[in-house]
């Protein structure tokens, strides 16, 4: 079995269409190791050429609101008030470590994500 690095945009290519081919192998077989490794060598090529930031905290929060189809109201044991989440939702006050340590606790969502910065509205 000769593996070696992905180097290439045509070397990832073949990588990929490898991986279909041998998708359905059994557990156990030679085939299973190989597609185990080729899987292995295209995450890295992936995270080297098409890193994924982590998104916006507001927008993490606004996205799983919607997945879970969750309400302004269910963030308040979180967040605090209904108006206080309507400031941290719209921008206009950021999350506090107190918020992300409930948020993180509470949701299971990343604190790591939580903390990171972003902009803020001005206040009118």
């Amino acid at each position: 079995m000769e593996l070696r690095p992905i180097r290439t945009r045509r070397e990832y290519r073949t990588a990929l269409r490898k991986i279909e081919v041998l998708w359905d192998t059994p557990n156990g077989s030679p085939g299973a190791d190989r597609l185990e490794v080729l899987a292995l060598l295209v995450e890295d090529w992936e995270r080297k050429h098409y890193p994924i930031e982590d998104p916006d905290p507001i927008d993490l929060l606004k996205h799983v609101m919607e997945a879970r189809a969750l309400s302004r109201k269910d963030l308040e044991p979180y967040v605090g008030s209904r108006a206080r989440v309507a400031e941290v939702l719209n921008r206009v006050r950021p999350l506090t470590l107190d918020m992300i340590r409930r948020l993180a606790a509470g949701l299971k969502l990343p604190p790591g994500v939580l903390i990171r910065g972003y902009d803020l509205k001005r206040a009118a």
